[in-house]
C-alpha cells in the first residue's frame, strides 16, 4: 500500500483531498434529504443493511423511522418551495428530537422507490457506515453515510487528474488545473456529499477514463486489460447510467487490441476475451438470477419502449441537447434547451432543483465559460497534428459521451410529452468530469506558454468563487 501511494502524484493526493473536503462541506451545509432522492437511497441501504435482501418495492411507502424523520424535517413542505426554511426555532428542533427518539423503528425497508431499480453496490458499500451507526438516529446515520460518498468525491479528483496526466503528457503544468478544477466543482461536492449512487458513478467513471488514457499511450498490456474490465464491472454494478459509456469503452477495447496485436500477435485478442469476461460478469450474473427467478432477463432495461417511432426519438434525444433541425417538429418549442437545461443547471441548480443562484449569474457566467471555450478551440486547433495521430482515442471519449447523453434522452422520451425533460439534469453528465478536466487543462495551455499558467490559476479560482458563492447560496435558502 505505501509502495502504492507512493507512485500516486503529490498533486493528486493533493485535488483528492480538496475534493473530499469540499463535499463534507457540501454534506454539511444541505439539510438531511434535500438531495435529489436520498430519502429512497437511504431506504435501499437501511433494507440492504438490516436484512441483507435489496427491496423490493418502488413504491413511496418507506419505513416508520424514515418517515417520522422526514414529517419532522417538514421535508414534504420543504420542497420545491424555497420561501420555506428549514428548522430554526428550539421547539421545532425539540419536537424534531423527540421524533427522532421515539420508538418507529422497523426492520428493513421493502420499498425504495426509484432507488429499487439500481443495482445494488454502492447501497452494499453505504451499508458499513449505516451499521457502524445502527444504534443512532435516522439523521446521525445520514451524516455519517454522507461522509462515506464525501470519500468517493476524493477519488473522482484523483483519477480525473491522472486522467488529464495522461491525456496531456506534454503539458505537465496544465495537469493541476484539471485537477483542481474538477476537485472544486460544486455540483460534484453538492451530490458526493448525499446519500445517492451517483458519487460512485462518479469515480468510477473517472477512473474508467484513467485506464483507457493509460493503454492508449502505453499499450494494452495484462494489467491494463484486468484494470479496464474490473473498473466497468464495478460501473455496471454502481447505477444503470454507466450503461451508456459501454459503447464507448467497447470501441476503445477493440482499437486497442488491433493496436496490440500488431505488436505480439494473436496473443492481444486473449487480453481483449480477459477485460470483456471481466466486464460483462455483472451482467451475466444478474440476467442469470432474473431469469431463475422468472422476472425479466435485464429488469427494468428489457421492459423500456420507446413508445414513438424511431425518426421521433431520435428527434427528441437531438432537441435535448442542440436546437431543432431545419423542417423537425420541435419537442421544445421556445426553450434553448443547451443553454436554459444545461448550462444553467451546471452554473447553479441544488436542493431537490429548487435552489438556482440568481438569473444574473447565470448571465454573467456565459462571459468565462465562452472565454474558456474559445481558449480549449484554440489549443485544439493548434495542435491539430497531434488530434489527426490520436483520432481513435478521442473517437472512443465521443462515443462514451455520445452514448451517455443518447441513454439520458432515451429515458427521457418514455415520459414525453407529458414531461418535457424528465432526465434533463446536469448531475447525469458528471461520468464525464474527467474529460471537462482536459478540456479545462486545453484553455489553460490555449493561452500560450506566457499567459497560460495566470490563465489556468484564473481558472481555479473561478472554481473557487463558483463553488462559495452556491454553498452560501444554499445556506441562504435553506437557513436565511
Amino acid at each position: 500500500m505505501s509502495a502504492a501511494l507512493a507512485r500516486i502524484p503529490r498533486m493528486a493526493l493533493t485535488c483528492a483531498a480538496i475534493a473530499c473536503l469540499n463535499a463534507i462541506s457540501w454534506s454539511l451545509v444541505t439539510p438531511p434529504f434535500e438531495v435529489p432522492d436520498e430519502p429512497d437511497h437511504f431506504a435501499y441501504v437501511k433494507q440492504l443493511a438490516e436484512t441483507g435482501r435489496p427491496p423490493s418495492s418502488s413504491s413511496e411507502d418507506l419505513s416508520k423511522e424514515e418517515s417520522a424523520a422526514l414529517y419532522a424535517l417538514d421535508s414534504e413542505r420543504l420542497r420545491l418551495r424555497p420561501q420555506i426554511h428549514a428548522i430554526q426555532t428550539q421547539g421545532e428542533q425539540e419536537a424534531l428530537e423527540r421524533a427522532l427518539a421515539s420508538d418507529a423503528h422497523e426492520t428493513g425497508s421493502p420499498a425504495a422507490g426509484v432507488a429499487t431499480s439500481q443495482p445494488p453496490l454502492y447501497y452494499a458499500l453505504e451499508a458499513i457506515p449505516y451499521s457502524l451507526a445502527s444504534g443512532a438516529s435516522v439523521l446521525d446515520r445520514v451524516a455519517l453515510m454522507r461522509l462515506f460518498s464525501a470519500l468517493l468525491a476524493g477519488f473522482t479528483a484523483l483519477f480525473a487528474y491522472l486522467f488529464v496526466r495522461e491525456a496531456l503528457p506534454a503539458a505537465p503544468w496544465a495537469w493541476s488545473v484539471g485537477g483542481l478544477s474538477i476537485a472544486l466543482a460544486p455540483l460534484l461536492a453538492f451530490m458526493s456529499g448525499a446519500v445517492n449512487p451517483d458519487a460512485l458513478l462518479f469515480a468510477v467513471s473517472a477512473a474508467l477514463f484513467y485506464c483507457l488514457a493509460r493503454a492508449f499511450r502505453r499499450g494494452l498490456g495484462t494489467r491494463d486489460a484486468i484494470a479496464i474490465g474490473a473498473v466497468t464491472a464495478i460501473g455496471f454494478m454502481s447505477k444503470l447510467n454507466f450503461i451508456g459509456l459501454a459503447p464507448g469503452v467497447l470501441l476503445g477495447l477493440v482499437v486497442l487490441t488491433v493496436r496490440q496485436a500488431r505488436a505480439i500477435g494473436h496473443s492481444a485478442w486473449r487480453r481483449l476475451a480477459l477485460a470483456g469476461g471481466l466486464a460483462l460478469s455483472p451482467i451475466v450474473l444478474y440476467a442469470l438470477v432474473n431469469a431463475l427467478s422468472d422476472h425479466p432477463v435485464l429488469g427494468l432495461v428489457s421492459q423500456a419502449s420507446p413508445g414513438g417511432s424511431l425518426l421521433a426519438e431520435l428527434n427528441y434525444v437531438w432537441q435535448l441537447y442542440l436546437p431543432a433541425l431545419p423542417g423537425a417538429v420541435s419537442d421544445f418549442p421556445g426553450l434553448f434547451t443547451a443553454r436554459e437545461i444545461w448550462f444553467h443547471q451546471y452554473v447553479g441548480l441544488y436542493g431537490w432543483l429548487d435552489t438556482p443562484l440568481p438569473g444574473w449569474v447565470d448571465n454573467l457566467a456565459l462571459v468565462p465559460a465562452t472565454l474558456i471555450a474559445a481558449l480549449c478551440l484554440r489549443s485544439l486547433y493548434r495542435g491539430r497534428a497531434a488530434l489527426r495521430s490520436r483520432a481513435l482515442e478521442l473517437a472512443t471519449y465521443a462515443i462514451m459521451a455520445f452514448g451517455l447523453m443518447a441513454l439520458i434522452g432515451l429515458a427521457s422520451y418514455q415520459h414525453f410529452p407529458a414531461t418535457d425533460a424528465e432526465f434533463g439534469q446536469v448531475r447525469y453528465l458528471l461520468p464525464l468530469l474527467a474529460p471537462l478536466g482536459a478540456a479545462l487543462a486545453l484553455a489553460a495551455r490555449g493561452a500560450g506558454r506566457r499567459w497560460g499558467p495566470a490563465v489556468g490559476a484564473a481558472i481555479v479560482v473561478l472554481f473557487i468563487a463558483h463553488d462559495i458563492f452556491s454553498q452560501l447560496q444554499v445556506i441562504a435558502r435553506y437557513y436565511g
